[in-house]
């Protein structure tokens, strides 16, 4: 399941790719991480891993991102795999004007033997979008908030 996502962010370029290039500020936008764990590799760089803790209500989930591409500001993208589940996300950030940026992101979800996961997938597949949309606006109001 492939889709796309886009907001606008009224701050500069610069500004913006500090701000989530940053793996402490995860935390400030990203709802429901507890904790950004380094395993292997560089940090930050390609072949990098960590562990992304997350709590979802009562649910509790854990994430490998897998770093494959950092060349800010055009792309940063990587795997993200839990439970039977990959998601391959490219994020890309363009100058609209010298205070507003452009954030994209590209999804290629892949559910291999995650049943609820693909059932979700087939009834609501737009839950992904919207749950992808719901970071981006967080990462927004987070950016936006910093002088």
């Amino acid at each position: 399941m492939k889709y796309t996502t886009e907001i606008e962010i009224n701050q500069p370029i610069d500004k913006v790719i500090a701000l989530f290039d940053n793996p402490e500020n995860m935390t400030k936008w990203m709802e429901g991480l507890e904790s950004f764990e380094h395993l292997s590799g560089e940090a930050g760089q390609p072949g990098a891993k960590s562990k992304l803790n997350f709590k979802m209500g009562k649910r509790k989930m854990e994430m490998i991102e897998t770093i494959t591409v950092r060349n800010l500001p055009e792309e940063f993208s990587g795997y993200y795999e839990m439970d039977g589940v990959t998601n391959h996300i490219k994020n890309k950030f363009i100058a609209l004007s010298p205070n507003k940026t452009l954030y994209k992101t590209e999804s290629d979800f892949v559910i291999k033997n995650n049943f609820v996961m693909k059932l979700f997938s087939i009834l609501m597949p737009w839950m992904f979008k919207k749950q992808n949309l719901k970071y981006l606006e967080s990462f927004k109001k987070f950016a936006e908030s910093q002088a």
